[in-house]
């Protein structure tokens, strides 16, 4: 599996990586999940904020945002974390997992980390160190569990 990882700061995407972005996030967690959702938060072009991308012969496959914990008065936060539906079952959500966990600690040495899971998903974040914070509650009719990484 020969993959391209990028991670960029908001200010060094170009357009088509933007587009890319926002284009696979719309297709999952909005057309696939049916989450009538604001995915365009703000939170993009916000602070520090740096986004994980997997390329795979010039498809973004794998994506995550890394939200500074400048801008959000606390963790680093992992959001908007998905895989395209053609590169599931491949192991690159772990994949995924470990280069974010390298870049939190490049841009953000010994910074704590936080997530929002969605709940059936705690023994996989579980396996990085995550811990449950919290109790379970409905995003968009889907239950999460917040998550963190001290």
């Amino acid at each position: 599996m020969d993959i391209d990882w990028v991670c960029k700061h908001h200010n060094d995407l170009n357009k088509e990586q933007l587009y890319a972005i926002l284009k696979l996030r719309a297709e999952v967690f909005v057309v696939e999940q049916n989450c009538a959702y604001q995915d365009v938060d703000g939170l993009d072009l916000e602070g520090d904020t740096c986004h994980l991308m997997a390329w795979r012969d010039n498809r973004l496959i794998a994506y995550l945002r890394l939200l500074d914990p400048h801008s959000q008065n606390s963790d680093v936060v992992i959001g908007r974390v998905v895989i395209a539906p053609e590169a599931r079952g491949q192991g690159l959500g772990h994949m995924l997992m470990e280069h974010a966990l390298q870049q939190a600690e490049k841009h953000w040495p010994g910074t704590s980390i936080s997530l929002s899971a969605q709940a059936h998903l705690q023994g996989y974040y579980g396996r990085y160190g995550f811990e449950v914070v919290g109790v379970e509650y409905l995003e968009d009719g889907i239950p999460h569990i917040g998550m963190h990484r001290p």
